[in-house]
């Protein structure tokens, strides 16, 4: 039975996490799980797993956790908690779900701690990737992607020779956002783009979907997880979202991982690795399926593309700056404070302020990401 750790338990990730494991009570055990609140969603949870350990990043929080759950549970409290929770030597797992840049500490105490990690938070990688992939091979920690593009691609890629890999197609449905090319977008509602029409997602990973900044920090994601070039990995759009990605080879052939739109897939898969598990999750019907269409990106998308390109080109400090400016400028939307477009033209404008640290350490990542933050602040 292997021990699992969940970090961000009650986010759209950590609930489908949860209801894998239910389904396989022989094959894994929840040991450690972290929130952000203390939501009456947590406690349900913790109630329902009894695992050893349970964080909650406030002090004040803990007390009144700690009252409504067993006392088999642990409650650890603070800012380190996650990470804390993250290095305990009982787990076989870590399965990282926190959402944005905070995953990234809690990820470093993983890896410093030899696990094998299965990542679903792409922020961490985007904004340090060449230190976290360095960071893995000297501890000996095994990273596994759980966003469903980059889990396909390691499934194609499962017994090939990464030399010969000619191109990774990263695909996407287009987001909320596809079937109006063309319109007006400087008045869409929060609750419009919010409307994805095949995923069922956090908010933050929403409004990047609809940006289309969301293959963007996929692109920079899967340079550092595969080691491949970035000229070597481009965006096709794919409505029907039954192809989550693809890898052309030098020989001329394409290898596709197809399964519906459903995270269940990926997280089984990251779970059980390195084998497979058998599974009642619906399966693709070829036949009632019918079609498969594929588009290159519209002049919507195209933005976001060039503005990631534009941040691993730069590289040191300067894809973290663009992280941390995206998932401020996304609050400030949401928070209808400011229009859907002024996002990308808000994050550009703060890289175009950002002088990128060539070489920079974990601490010089955290303090980009912050700066970028507060600049943000200021445009709004």
């Amino acid at each position: 039975m292997k021990k699992v750790v969940l970090l961000g338990s009650t986010g759209s990730v950590g609930r489908s996490l949860l209801d894998i494991i239910r389904r396989y009570p022989r094959e894994f055990e929840l040991t450690g799980m972290s929130a952000n609140s203390s939501d009456s969603l947590f406690i349900e949870q913790i109630n329902e797993f009894r695992p050893g350990r349970a964080s909650i990043s406030s002090d004040k929080l803990a007390a009144g956790i700690q009252s409504k759950v067993s006392s088999r549970t642990k409650i650890y409290s603070g800012p380190g908690a996650a990470s804390e929770i993250a290095s305990k030597s009982d787990a076989d797992i870590v399965f990282i779900a926190i959402s944005g840049t905070s995953a990234l500490m809690p990820l470093v105490a993983a890896i410093k701690a030899g696990k094998k990690i299965a990542l679903a938070s792409k922020e961490p990688i985007v904004s340090a990737g060449k230190l976290i992939m360095e960071m893995a091979q000297r501890h000996g920690a095994q990273i596994i992607p759980v966003d469903s593009e980059h889990s396909a691609i390691q499934h194609c890629l499962e017994g090939c020779d990464i030399r010969d890999v000619e191109k990774l197609y990263i695909t996407g449905s287009g987001g909320p956002l596809w079937v109006k090319e063309g319109c007006d977008m400087s008045d869409l509602t929060t609750e419009r783009v919010l409307k994805h029409p095949k995923w069922s997602m956090g908010r933050k990973i929403t409004v990047d979907s609809a940006t289309f900044m969301n293959k963007g920090l996929e692109m920079i994601e899967a340079r550092w997880l595969f080691g491949v070039e970035f000229e070597k990995i481009d965006v096709v759009i794919h409505p029907e979202a039954i192809v989550h990605s693809l890898v052309e080879f030098v020989d001329g052939t394409i290898k596709a991982s197809l399964f519906n739109p459903d995270m269940r897939f990926p997280l089984l898969r990251a779970l059980a690795h390195p084998g497979k598990l058998s599974s009642d999750l619906q399966r693709v019907d070829l036949i009632k399926l019918k079609k498969m269409s594929f588009y290159k990106p519209d002049k919507n998308c195209e933005k976001a593309i060039e503005i990631s390109r534009e941040a691993l080109g730069q590289g040191g400090t300067m894809p973290a700056v663009m992280n941390g400016a995206n998932e401020s400028a996304v609050h400030f939307f949401l928070e209808e404070k400011i229009r859907f477009n002024d996002i990308m033209d808000i994050v550009c404008k703060v890289m175009q302020k950002h002088c990128p640290v060539r070489e920079p350490g974990i601490d010089e990542i955290i303090l980009a990401e912050k700066w970028a933050g507060e600049e943000v602040r200021s445009f709004c």
